[in-house]
């Protein structure tokens, strides 16, 4: 039986509508997690100008906005999974700067204030780990083979897959298609 492949566009407005339908009004946190940060950020850009194109006000962040300086990972070892994981992102940081204020509504973007009604949505990797629970509005796991060892640990500690409100099946890019974790 042939495995059926929704063009991009179309799995990205079905994705757009939903997340609108449900947040519609006030402010929303929306997560695109993955292991190929690449690809969260291609994904997430797509997704932002599938709901520009619905008619909401999107702005666009990326957690690697919150990197660590190289010198604070390398002082704990970079190389290793655990320090990968853990230590890679300033996670308080990222929530003084950036996910609160958009929330309470004192975010400028461009010199212009963020109407009433809008969407932060961030890329990025480990987005649905345990630092992070409860911030996000909605979030999306696209589903790849995990490649670094810190990727099998986030999956092993965080379950990001089954943390996502959507899974997408993302092994090709051009023809994502959503996926149901249910057991039924």
């Amino acid at each position: 039986m042939a495995k059926w492949t929704p063009a991009r566009a179309d799995t990205l407005e079905a994705l757009a509508r939903e997340i609108l339908h449900n947040y519609s009004r006030g402010r929303a946190l929306v997560a695109v997690d993955g292991v190929d940060g690449q690809e969260t950020a291609r994904f997430a850009n797509d997704l932002a100008d599938a709901c520009r194109a619905l008619g909401s006000h999107v702005v666009r962040a990326s957690i690697e906005e919150f990197l660590r300086p190289a010198s604070e990972r390398s002082a704990r070892g970079s190389d290793s999974a655990e320090v990968l994981y853990r230590d890679s992102f300033d996670y308080d940081e990222f929530r003084r700067v950036l996910a609160h204020p958009f929330r309470s509504g004192e975010t400028r973007e461009q010199e212009q204030t963020v109407p009433a009604d809008a969407i932060l949505l961030v890329d990025g990797v480990f987005l649905n780990r345990p630092e992070l629970a409860g911030l996000w509005s909605y979030s999306i796991w696209l589903d790849s083979a995990p490649g670094l060892a810190a990727d099998k640990l986030y999956a092993a500690e965080a379950h990001p897959r089954a943390a996502a409100v959507a899974i997408i099946d993302n092994t090709d890019p051009e023809h994502p298609r959503r996926v149901f974790a249910d057991a039924c």
